[in-house]
């Protein structure tokens, strides 16, 4: 039988022209990795040089640079794992809610965690970045699942319902942090610190533990690729597809919690990220979220290192948490986007 297959001219070449470019686009994007990581472990309140690095990891440095180095690879690999799982929610969130301005804090995991390392300080007396980040992710869990049962009720998830039990579920927590923190001074001094977001102060033990949350995620959300891909298409097309739209968006909302999650317990509440990230992905691959969540992986953590850099550099010996940092950087980047969601309407 004759191949009746059509190939439409210039096709080839524009697959190959498309694949091309984002091979370049990964190579500058593992470029500018490869730099944040070195700004982050050279630079602080006291700077190093490349020569100093190399020492250390050669065995040639001297005691002081050594501890000075060493202090600083637990906080880059903590700032590669936030950034690269808070990148991928936001991701999946716009993804599912096929919503520009969609990011993980409407799952409520924010508050959940929140209010979760409140109750264990105020009457627990739990303290330190490991005992914190216990308590910090089964909160941010069960309060990413409390939202995916409200809005699973009924007929299907709806991303209406899920965005109205996160608003409603983050009020309440907020509403209990403020009054556990009010009455109790003690616990606010302790609070505070955390609720910005900070690399800094946590150690490899943080690392390891949640680890696996995020490792679960993100595998999850690779696997989700092709079926973002035909929701984008809305439902009807993605069932006609062979998709199935609701295990795609169940399958997203896990992946974004598990993801969301370990970030949270991990460096505290980081805004903006999750926001930010995807959208200049999607500017510079198109909207293959295969491909947007292999940049978001890369981006979200370049972004976020850099972020706390600038945050040691500007106000040395002492340092700007990087969750105010990104806060500064995120606020144009949705101005951005809510004037581009204008012009396209």
């Amino acid at each position: 039988m004759a191949d009746t297959t059509v190939v439409r001219p210039g096709a080839a070449g524009g697959s190959r022209t498309r694949a091309a470019r984002w091979a370049t686009l990964l190579l500058l994007g593992l470029a500018a990795l490869a730099c944040a990581l070195c700004a982050s472990v050279m630079f602080g309140s006291r700077s190093t040089s490349v020569s100093d690095v190399v020492d250390v990891l050669t065995g040639g440095a001297g005691p002081e640079v050594t501890a000075v180095v060493e202090s600083r690879c637990p906080r880059t690999a903590l700032g590669v794992l936030a950034g690269l799982c808070l990148a991928v929610a936001g991701t999946l969130m716009q993804g599912i809610s096929r919503n520009p301005l969609a990011e993980p804090g409407l799952l409520g995991i924010n508050a959940g965690a929140s209010a979760s390392v409140v109750a264990a300080t105020a009457w627990f007396g739990v303290s330190g970045s490991v005992a914190t980040m216990w308590w910090a992710l089964p909160g941010a869990l069960l309060a990413g699942v409390a939202v995916h049962l409200v809005g699973s009720a009924g007929s299907g998830t709806s991303v209406v319902r899920l965005v109205l039990a996160g608003a409603v579920l983050s009020a309440v927590l907020m509403a209990f942090i403020q009054a556990v923190t009010l009455s109790k001074p003690e616990v606010f001094d302790s609070y505070r610190y955390w609720v910005v977001g900070a690399l800094g102060g946590r150690n490899f033990d943080v690392l390891w533990s949640v680890l696996p949350f995020a490792g679960a995620g993100l595998l999850l959300a690779l696997c989700l690729g092709p079926g973002l891909n035909a929701l984008a298409l809305g439902d009807a097309t993605a069932a006609s597809l062979g998709s199935h739209p609701g295990r795609v968006r169940a399958g997203g909302l896990v992946a974004a919690t598990l993801l969301s999650a370990a970030a949270t317990a991990a460096v505290g509440p980081v805004a903006f990220v999750g926001l930010a990230v995807p959208h200049v992905v999607r500017a510079l691959v198109g909207i293959d979220f295969r491909v947007q969540i292999l940049f978001s992986a890369i981006l979200g953590p370049t972004l976020l290192l850099l972020a706390d850099v600038v945050g040691r550099v500007v106000m040395r010996p002492s340092e700007l948490m990087v969750g105010v940092v990104t806060a500064f950087l995120g606020a144009p980047a949705l101005l951005i986007a809510v004037r581009r969601m204008r012009a396209a309407t």
